[in-house]
């Protein structure tokens, strides 16, 4: 059975995690978050990467090192995350991507444009604050 909605794993660690580094008052190592997300350890530094590269959180090198939050928890939106992640989210008229309908008539209506403004509209009212 397809999914509507669907979130890579990505996208679904770097949510996660984030949560898990707010929570905490101490640096969070890759080795806890890929326990507590039951992910690898790999696709867990890669994804952190990632989101120190965009300046979300700040990585301390070495054996006592790990993650903080770059800003305040009310300040990063759960858009924010997804967009580091998975680039900008498009609204898209066409589910099919098509320029010109061949149809006189979408099949699809507009339901995959309102179901894109739906989700873009809730996870950008999110903050990472919201689950803590």
């Amino acid at each position: 059975m397809g999914n509507i909605v669907h979130l890579s794993e990505a996208a679904s660690i770097a949510l996660h995690a984030l949560i898990i580094i707010a929570k905490s008052d101490k640096l969070v190592n890759v080795q806890s978050i890929a326990e507590q997300t039951g992910s690898s350890r790999h696709h867990v530094a890669k994804v952190m990467q990632r989101l120190a590269k965009e300046s979300i959180i700040h990585s301390t090198r070495g054996p006592s090192g790990g993650f903080q939050l770059n800003k305040k928890a009310e300040d990063i939106t759960l858009l924010e995350l997804y967009e580091a992640i998975e680039g900008k989210l498009v609204v898209q008229t066409c589910a099919a991507d098509h320029k010109i309908c061949p149809f006189d008539k979408c099949l699809l209506d507009t339901v995959t444009m309102k179901m894109t403004n739906n989700f873009k509209e809730f996870i950008s009212s999110q903050t990472v604050k919201d689950y803590i």
